[in-house]
């Protein structure tokens, strides 16, 4: 029935605007061109018109379609499924409605067998009769907007409008995503700290909310922060060299090739980075951990293991990461640098600097403000990462320096908390909101501190 909808609405949408370009080309041979607008913004008009209806009723048909069959449907049922609880009728009809769906109530008790057939007809009832008004609103569409062109009506105006208000909507249903986000983490949030005080959550260093025992979450926003660390450590560097190498140095025919080689990384799921760090990153540093700990012990300089050379570790973790958000820095990074206008690049060669001493002195400094907010937004993308740190940074809530230790961040124990049929009213599901919540609060801070660093310290130039 969903595609069949769309379908309809695409012809209805196809036929409404040839009837009225047809209606708009007729006018322009009767009033010898003299009309306001083209013929194909009257067919928009109409074609407005016949889609802009079906498609409400298409939407309300797909939110409360199924909430009238199962209304009538329990309306009908025997008086003896009162007994039932709302939870167990609910249930019971979904049972009904995966049956009707796969044909599974043929064998089954008859009582079973004939609501499932009155689910059918009811479902069938209300596909027909959507279906039967979606027709009429559409036809009375057509022929209403048909009815309004002439050749001075102001169609180019109409639609014009009709489509500043579509863009409007889809702005407003981003930012009342975003404000749905943030409030379901807020009500959640204030129910774990109702539970649990907020001091305790934000300064403890004891995380054990399996058991919902301790919740303090120092350990794992030192995980996070930590591996965040080591990532920019790798991805700061190497994508900033990258872009200046790509934007200043290489010949155009280097960088169509480099370029999109380099983005390819961008491409990989993480998934496949968690493999990778699993498999050969973590082992690696693993056995240089434990080489280094054999060496330090003959030479005398320990007497006891200095590295903790476990199998996961944040080391592993954060250098794939660094390597995931290499693109990341040098993506923007270079289109920060291309922006730089090449008259401050031909000025420092007329004063004869040479190609290093421009770009460091002149280039770099003033693509800095852009650079340091592809740095920022780069920390967003890393802290939020999950794929990566769930297989190779450990699950140990612990403060430790020890780079080859595991560790536990934020994502992963958001993880861990919601994998189960724990309620949501149990502080241990609570918590991974609180968590989120926390998460939320960092990243947004890092990317209003990239906006107002472009917006203070930007250069404008002639």
């Amino acid at each position: 029935m969903d595609w069949l909808l769309i379908a309809l609405i695409a012809v209805f949408g196809s036929s409404a605007f040839f009837l009225g370009r047809m209606r708009a080309e007729r006018l322009l041979m009767s009033t010898a061109g003299r009309m306001h607008s083209r013929p194909n913004y009257h067919g928009y008009y109409v074609a407005m018109w016949a889609t802009v209806p079906v498609l409400a009723i298409a939407l309300s048909y797909a939110v409360f379609g199924e909430m009238l069959t199962r209304g009538q449907l329990a309306r009908e049922l025997p008086s003896s499924f009162s007994r039932l609880s709302p939870a167990e009728l609910q249930s019971y009809l979904d049972s009904v409605r995966l049956a009707a769906g796969s044909a599974a109530s043929a064998g089954a008790d008859r009582v079973f067998e004939a609501i499932t057939n009155r689910y059918l007809e009811l479902r069938g009832l209300v596909n027909a009769g959507t279906l039967v008004i979606l027709g009429l609103v559409a036809a009375f569409g057509i022929v209403w907007g048909q009815s309004r062109l002439k050749s001075d009506f102001r169609a180019r105006a109409l639609v014009e409008n009709g489509m500043e208000l579509v863009l409007f909507l889809c702005a407003g249903v981003a930012i009342a995503t975003t404000a749905g986000i943030v409030l379901s983490l807020l009500y959640e949030s204030l129910q774990f700290f109702q539970k649990v005080s907020a001091w305790d959550f934000l300064t403890g260093t004891r995380w054990n909310a399996q058991t919902e025992a301790e919740f303090g979450a120092l350990p794992l926003f030192f995980g996070t922060f930590m591996i965040a660390l080591i990532a920019m450590l790798v991805a700061a560097p190497i994508g900033l060299f990258s872009a200046i190498f790509l934007s200043e140095y290489a010949s155009q025919t280097a960088r169509a090739w480099i370029k999109p080689i380099l983005e390819i990384l961008a491409g990989i799921p993480t998934v496949v980075y968690g493999f990778f760090a699993l498999l050969v990153v973590a082992p690696g540093i693993r056995s240089a951990a434990i080489w280094i700990n054999e060496t330090a012990i003959q030479l005398g300089l320990a007497s006891e293991p200095i590295l903790a050379a476990q199998p996961t570790s944040a080391l592993a973790a954060g250098l794939v990461m660094g390597i995931m958000i290499i693109p990341f820095v040098s993506s923007l990074s270079d289109d920060v640098i291309n922006a730089v206008p090449q008259t401050l690049r031909d000025a420092a060669f007329a004063l004869g600097a040479t190609k290093s001493e421009t770009v460091q002195q002149v280039v770099v400094p003033a693509a800095l403000p852009g650079i340091i907010a592809a740095l920022l937004l780069a920390v967003s993308r890393a802290i939020g990462e999950t794929m990566i740190v769930v297989m190779a940074a450990g699950k140990s809530a612990r403060i430790s320096m020890d780079p080859t230790s595991d560790l536990t961040t934020i994502t992963v124990q958001i993880v861990s908390l919601m994998t189960g049929e724990t309620g949501f009213d149990d502080p241990k599901t609570l918590s991974a909101f609180a968590l989120g919540l926390v998460l939320f609060t960092v990243t947004l801070a890092f990317n209003v501190v990239a906006l107002r660093v472009v917006k203070k310290y930007r250069e404008k130039y002639d």
